[in-house]
């Protein structure tokens, strides 16, 4: 029997920027595919419903990947794609698989022989990298920096450290209610020639990305308090 293909469904950053992350090909996929693997059902309820979804709510069938189903066997996630049925997934804003637990789903696809395809759309890591004037050959993500204050001190200078060394741009995120002691953080670790760039509320209508040294920052932080943000470090 033939296997149904993982399709890898990105979601809008923000609320009202769905006709800044939809593709024409997206619209016509979401249209013929009626199984979704979601982090969050209520946010991939909307998100399809915006996208332009024909199917009634009602004819589908979402299973939930949400931090309390992890952990378990994956078998229960891939009946319909053994079975030839086409799959959607979806996190709960952006891009699956990155910075995302998705990736777990998509690396037993590879390992069931299922075909992944990839869908254009909105990634908040490249946005604000093709933003911050920095370089886009040469970068590194790092996800999320150690809590504690003393170990996030040392991998901050430790990325500055990287920067320098390889030319290369270190981008890296926080829980969006704990931005502003991360920025406390950077701005009192970070050499004060170090370049920052601060990418927040990307493709939402409040949107801001600015990049300065350290020394410009410290005059004026921003408030960055349950925003999403990201950070992009550059020191040559």
């Amino acid at each position: 029997m033939t296997k149904g293909t993982l399709f890898l469904i990105p979601v809008p950053l923000a609320d009202e920027a769905a006709l800044k992350s939809f593709t024409p090909f997206l619209k016509e996929k979401i249209n013929s595919i009626n199984e979704y693997i979601v982090e969050n059902e209520k946010t991939a309820r909307k998100f399809l419903k915006e996208a332009g979804l024909r199917t009634a709510q009602g004819d589908l069938t979402l299973h939930d990947y949400g931090k309390h189903q992890r952990g378990g066997s994956l078998s229960y996630f891939f009946g319909g794609l053994e079975a030839g049925k086409d799959v959607g997934l979806m996190s709960e804003a952006g891009c699956p698989g990155v910075a995302d637990p998705g990736a777990d789903l998509v690396a037993e696809a590879h390992r069931r022989g299922i075909k992944v395809v990839p869908l254009v759309g909105p990634s908040s890591i490249l946005l604000a990298l093709m933003a911050s004037g920095f370089d886009g050959q040469r970068f590194a993500f790092h996800g999320y920096l150690p809590i504690d204050k003393a170990e996030r001190s040392r991998k901050i200078k430790e990325l500055e450290g990287l920067s320098e060394r390889y030319q290369q741009t270190q981008i890296f995120i926080e829980t969006p209610f704990r931005n502003n002691q991360l920025m406390e953080e950077v701005l009192k670790s970070a050499h004060p020639k170090t370049l920052l760039c601060i990418a927040c509320n990307l493709t939402a209508a409040d949107e801001t990305i600015y990049t300065k040294d350290i020394a410009e920052w410290r005059k004026q932080a921003p408030d960055l308090h349950k925003k999403p943000t990201i950070f992009l470090l550059n020191r040559s």
